[in-house]
């Protein structure tokens, strides 16, 4: 990417193309693209921001494609049946997968650091991004949320971050296997669970980005991560943990609140401590910035400044985001939607009394399909007695999918575990429903993922209340 170039976006508004696109354009490319919700009429603020970086925008019909010198970008899961994907290759164009584009940038990088683990990478990222800007590094940070630290009127949609120096900061996919694309400097993994592949197939994806980095950031208290950090050289290897005396860096003397969490870290191989004091609550986010301390100290950040820096870190949007309280209820936007996630959030909320009632989105019916059993575990042994569950139908953008699995298979499981769920198949009916059956002290918790919509829903299930 040495000279400029013009590079179009199939899908722009996705989590992971909009940050890409902003990086790109700031880096003085021509940068167009199309989503399937300008189709449906569906005009989120995000695209009247893109517009304002000088990004023109098309419906997903071929129309944006003009000539053999755009290079085409989209999701290595594209549809044939997408027009701009037929107009692409009847000009020409140059293809490459969003994460192509992306480890084609990161390992351009003078250090890359690339965060992979099936949850809390965004989090993780945004900790890393902020320690080095509060250290003068000016890094590019790529994310798959919005950065709250980093936003503000001109840049409401902070998922990218751009800067001169010489980090790159980026989360990375293992869902489609591209997180074999990239090579780290500094490799960092939180944690192996089940979400879009099998454990089987997951070991060997992160073991391959662990060892060919030449720092690897490694979770103890993951027992996945545990087993993988005993194959790795121990000269290249950090270890973290809250309960593993012989970590590199151990965390201890936590202590919850409702909506942060404090703890001390030590460096065993330095014999340094200090205190870390986070404005987001949860034990996964005291990992979360365990992990990203580590993952500093690779890069050079002396201990005590990454540990001060993550008491201003003010976290992402939609990670157990407080949307506000009314009548005595408070509403929280979450972006769970793995048995992971989902288990993290509901054990933040149990630390503290009062009922949930949670609704939660399934992300796609493929998700119900291979999460099924998992999504029917964790429900059923995470939630309380007095707790209640309400599903709706899974998000739907289009295009062909298994429908064998539903909403309704996982609310059966649930209510065979003994919990209370129901299966409301409208969004706006489950809204209702959740207003009635509310009563002052319960926290309400809006979870799911890839459906911008859902933090408007959020916001309208508070002002029913």
């Amino acid at each position: 990417m040495e000279s400029a170039k013009s590079y179009f976006f199939c899908g722009i508004g996705g989590s992971g193309m909009l940050p890409l696109a902003c990086i790109v354009r700031a880096r003085g490319h021509e940068v167009a693209g199309s989503d399937r919700s300008l189709d449906q009429g569906r005009l989120a603020p995000k695209f009247e921001f893109l517009r304002r970086l000088g990004i023109a925008l098309y419906r997903q019909d071929g129309s944006g494609l003009t000539t053999a010198d755009q290079i085409f970008v989209a999701s290595a899961a594209i549809e044939e049946t997408v027009p701009d994907l037929g107009k692409a290759r009847k000009l020409g164009c140059a293809h490459l997968t969003r994460p192509e584009l992306l480890a084609g940038l990161f390992n351009a990088a003078p250090l890359g650091i690339a965060v992979g683990g099936t949850s809390g990478k965004s989090t993780t990222t945004g900790m890393i991004g902020w320690i080095l800007h509060e250290a003068g590094r000016d890094p590019t940070v790529m994310n798959g949320a919005v950065m709250k630290n980093f936003a503000g009127d001109e840049s409401p949609f902070a998922s990218a971050l751009v800067g001169g120096g010489d980090a790159f900061v980026s989360e990375v996919d293992e869902s489609d296997g591209s997180i074999a694309l990239y090579r780290p400097n500094v490799a960092l993994l939180g944690n192996v669970t089940l979400d879009h592949k099998s454990l089987d197939e997951l070991r060997a994806l992160f073991f391959e980005f662990a060892a060919k980095a030449e720092a690897a950031v490694l979770n103890l208290d993951d027992p996945e991560t545990a087993r993988l950090a005993e194959r790795l050289d121990p000269e290249r290897l950090a270890t973290v943990s809250f309960l593993n005396p012989s970590a590199d860096l151990i965390g201890s003397k936590l202590v919850e609140e409702p909506l942060a969490i404090s703890f001390e870290v030590q460096d065993r191989r330095s014999g340094r401590k200090a205190s870390v004091r986070l404005q987001v609550p949860g034990r996964h986010n005291a990992a979360n910035a365990l992990a990203a301390i580590a993952a500093s100290l690779a890069a050079g950040v002396d201990l005590g400044a990454a540990a001060a820096s993550l008491s201003s870190f003010t976290g992402l949007r939609r990670r157990f985001e407080l949307v506000g309280t009314a009548n005595g209820v408070t509403v929280i936007d979450d972006f769970a939607h793995n048995p992971d996630k989902i288990a993290a959030t509901l054990a933040t909320l149990h630390a503290f009394p009062g009922r949930l009632l949670v609704f939660f989105q399934p992300h796609g019916f493929g998700p119900l399909r291979t999460m099924r059993s998992e999504l029917i575990d964790c429900f059923g042994t995470k939630l309380a007695e007095q707790d209640m569950l309400i599903i709706s139908d899974p998000i739907y953008f289009g295009g062909t999918t298994d429908r064998s699995v539903g909403s309704g298979d996982i609310v059966e499981g649930v209510r065979a575990a003994g919990r209370s769920a129901d299966h409301i198949a409208d969004r706006e009916a489950c809204g209702d429903r959740l207003a009635e059956l509310a009563r002052p002290g319960d926290r309400i918790v809006i979870m799911g993922a890839r459906d911008d919509s859902l933090s408007t829903f959020a916001a309208d299930v508070l002002a029913r209340l």
